[in-house]
């Protein structure tokens, strides 16, 4: 009796948050752990298909590059990177499109339908929803490098995200932009997420992935604003790959973005466990 007491209890804390959130828009970048590991996958799926039947419109933005760099590595080709970035030419553009447009982007639509919900599976340069241009050189070894096929967002198409909403269809994007000649560009997920979250003015930009969030002195931070996340950027406490996603969490925060959050993909529900209980498992930047 006691234990169904305590689900009672968990069903009553996430009341006042199912209230608040229903017909808002989450944005969620999903990767890591969270995108390899079978029961995770399971349990994403089933808390995205959740939020969207308790009135939440939720958006996947999904990453990919270990599967790039095996697929890479199957055809003979070795992955390139400078300063964590994929170097792009035109072969391995064509295998990030087959990968995150083909394999990965189905199977996460699937595994939603399969879970009840009704998923579709989109890249940037579809209708084009995502409009990029080519990134510029970046500092390389001992001289500026080119990155190749890369690009940074320019706009993103926010009438074809609500179009799919108002028929009650979960996107799944595929971080892959249309350049100005229509070539296709690859793009970091974290931006590509922080983009469409800003386009639509969305309640929360989620990212996961494998550590527990913002760590300071060897414990995770659970709430900080954007001008504590510029100090511990600038401190060094945030570092190497929590950069790049402090900075699109901050990106979005400027562009009217409700909150954001970094959670731990590894923990099993932790998208419900940070939406819907008191205290979060994660981090969230606030403006």
């Amino acid at each position: 009796m006691q234990k169904l007491i305590e689900k009672a209890n968990t069903l009553v804390e996430a009341l006042p948050y199912i209230k608040n959130f229903s017909g808002k828009t989450f944005v969620i970048k999903y990767g890591g752990a969270a995108q390899i590991d079978e029961p995770l996958k399971n349990a994403f799926a089933q808390d995205i298909v959740l939020l969207n039947f308790i009135g939440v419109h939720p958006v996947v933005v999904h990453g990919g590059g270990p599967k790039i760099s095996a697929m890479m590595k199957k055809l003979g080709k070795e992955p390139r990177f400078i300063n964590g970035q994929r170097v792009t030419d035109q072969e391995t553009m064509e295998i990030v499109e087959m990968v995150l447009g083909g394999l990965i982007n189905k199977e996460i639509v699937s595994l939603i339908n399969s879970h009840g919900g009704k998923a579709i599976g989109l890249t940037g340069k579809d209708g084009p929803l995502i409009k990029a241009v080519k990134k510029g050189k970046i500092g390389g070894v001992g001289e500026e490098a080119d990155l190749g096929l890369v690009g940074d967002v320019k706009e993103v198409d926010r009438d074809i995200l609500l179009t799919l909403q108002s028929k009650d269809l979960i996107t799944v994007i595929s971080p892959i932009g249309a350049g100005p000649g229509g070539e296709a560009l690859n793009i970091n997920a974290d931006s590509a997420a922080s983009a469409v979250a800003s386009a639509l003015k969305a309640e929360k930009l989620i990212l996961l992935t494998d550590v527990p969030g913002i760590m300071e002195n060897g414990d995770t931070v659970s709430t900080l604003n954007g001008k504590r996340a510029q100090e511990l950027i600038k401190k060094g406490t945030v570092s190497g790959g929590m950069i790049p996603k402090t900075q699109a969490c901050l990106e979005a925060l400027r562009a009217g973005v409700g909150k954001t959050h970094i959670l731990d993909g590894r923990v099993p529900h932790c998208l419900l466990l940070e939406i819907f209980t008191n205290e979060g498992v994660g981090t969230e930047i606030i403006p």
